[in-house]
């Protein structure tokens, strides 16, 4: 079972706080059930909390206080059950299509005993009207200029996107340009989150409505 050094002990303690305990039991789902189920690859069960878990809920530092989040191809619950439990003032919806990892997402949720998160079994362009979001999140769900289509109607014209990226981001971006104003984008930034954490920190690209 992954267990946490001195470093990655400290982050999650400041992350999750009195949930770490919450955190390392969803991190258990993640490397026996989760691996079972073909969620998460064995081989990222030695990194599973530095590649995965504390670099998704890192990305909580640019959600404001009692946000309502959608959390779009939420596969293993990254970032969306991430954020859950590092943030429970977040109302959280895990947006997914696939059944089995919607039966696995929600097998997790209720033993964590996580009440501000639910999960729909849908494709993101399925659940525009359906939900509100002051946030959508995505992680390597698609490039820039294929996740604008199916994150902005969500929004429905105020709101962010955080998306979590990595070292192509600026290149996204640019691809993503002639997209962007379509939708009407008022800023584009590449952020870093947890920088005075992790080792390696994670790069957001964060589009303001």
């Amino acid at each position: 079972m992954p267990t946490l050094d001195g470093a990655e002990f400290a982050a999650a303690d400041q992350v999750f706080g009195e949930r770490l305990e919450t955190a390392q039991r969803y991190v258990e789902h993640l490397a026996t059930t989760g691996i079972e189920r073909g969620l998460i690859g064995p081989r990222e069960v030695p990194r599973l909390w530095t590649r995965h878990v504390l670099n998704c809920a890192v990305v909580e530092e640019f959600i404001s206080e009692g946000a309502s989040v959608v959390d779009v191809g939420s596969g293993a619950g990254l970032p969306g059950l991430c954020l859950a439990i590092a943030r429970p003032d977040l109302s959280l919806t895990l947006v997914e299509p696939l059944e089995r990892r919607v039966i696995w997402l929600n097998e997790v949720i209720e033993d964590l005993g996580l009440e501000n998160v639910t999960v729909l079994r849908a494709r993101a362009e399925q659940v525009v009207g359906e939900v509100e979001a002051d946030y959508v999140t995505a992680r390597a769900v698609s490039a820039l200029v294929g996740l604008l289509d199916i994150t902005m109607p969500i929004l429905r014209g105020t709101g962010e996107l955080l998306a979590l990226k990595g070292r192509s981001a600026a290149e996204e971006i640019t691809k993503a340009r002639k997209k962007l104003n379509k939708y009407g984008a008022r800023e584009v930034d590449i952020l870093t989150a947890g920088a005075d954490l992790l080792e390696e920190p994670t790069t957001v690209v964060q589009v303001k409505l």
